[in-house]
């Protein structure tokens, strides 16, 4: 399972349900994904055929919706 948490220009931003316990976020669109911490701040993990452009806007609304995206996961995961 994995529950969308927020869309914007096209990108998904999403958890999946059995991972590793820190907390970050998925994000999808259609020229590929990337996997963002959300803590202690917000970094990028990992990127999958995503353009330089396309990850700054992706940090950027990651860290403009940060606080929605941890409480979601806790509320999601149960912390």
């Amino acid at each position: 399972m994995s529950p969308t948490v927020y869309r914007e220009r096209g990108f998904r931003f999403y958890f999946f349900s059995r991972e590793e316990a820190r907390r970050h976020v998925h994000v999808h669109c259609t020229e590929g994904e990337a996997k963002l911490w959300l803590e202690p701040e917000v970094a990028l993990a990992k990127n999958y055929g995503l353009s330089d452009r396309q990850l700054a806007k992706i940090v950027e609304v990651t860290q403009e919706h940060c606080d929605e995206f941890v409480t979601a996961w806790d509320s999601f995961f149960g912390n």
